[in-house]
């Protein structure tokens, strides 16, 4: 499902246009992709969030521009390192019976039986590079882990099939596996490593080392 987007086309000079779009709540913006030329924009920064925030990243976007009804998907974001909003984005124009590939993060469900018996989760891979036509992208790819027991994995290979989208990595990639919980070491054993670390007196005699010092 594609979501309303209001855009405007915006000068590039002088430079400091676009630092008063930011402090008047607009994204600069760059759209170029299917059947348009490279074309500088600005969004309305609390309505692209808002979209973004209820529909997931590979939201498609729809729009008009110069008379042309557009339908992209949100490419490279910059964000302002200390207050997190956005500086600047691009918007992709793409075609809608044609398929693409994004990212979209791995979510897990339920709680593992391994995890139920004392084990843990180790997840080396959070998000998949999936194919689709724009209004089957999915926001996220659900893994549910509720039967793994400890010692069981997870690879690209194992994921089932899914009706509206492909996953393109390697099937042998790992995804996660359950393993027994790695126990700290304890105050004894942190005890035993310090007295093996202490250092030697050059000359001491074992009576040295037993004689209480006053």
């Amino acid at each position: 499902m594609s979501q309303n987007l209001v855009v405007k086309e915006r000068a590039t000079r002088p430079r400091s246009l676009r630092k008063k779009l930011r402090l008047e709540g607009k994204v600069p913006a760059i759209l170029y992709g299917y059947e348009v030329e490279a074309t500088p924009i600005y969004v309305d920064d609390a309505e692209l969030s808002k979209i973004v925030r209820e529909n997931g990243q590979n939201v498609v976007l729809t729009f008009e521009l110069n008379g042309q009804k557009i339908n992209a998907l949100i490419g490279e974001a910059q964000f302002d390192t200390f207050s997190r909003h956005l500086k600047h984005i691009e918007l992709i124009s793409v075609d809608m019976s044609e398929e693409t590939e994004v990212e979209a993060e791995i979510v897990l469900k339920g709680e593992a039986a391994g995890v139920k018996a004392g084990g843990e989760i180790a997840q080396s891979l959070y998000s998949l590079r999936v194919s689709a036509t724009p209004d089957k992208l999915p926001e996220f790819v659900e893994i549910d882990v509720a039967p793994l027991a400890i010692g069981d994995s997870v690879l690209v290979k194992d994921l089932p099939d899914f009706a509206d989208f492909r996953v393109m990595n390697d099937p042998e990639e790992h995804i996660l596996s359950v393993q027994e919980k790695q126990d700290l070491p304890t105050e004894e054993v942190g005890e035993e490593a310090a007295e093996e670390a202490a250092p030697e007196v050059i000359g001491e005699t074992e009576e040295d080392k037993e004689e209480p010092a006053e």
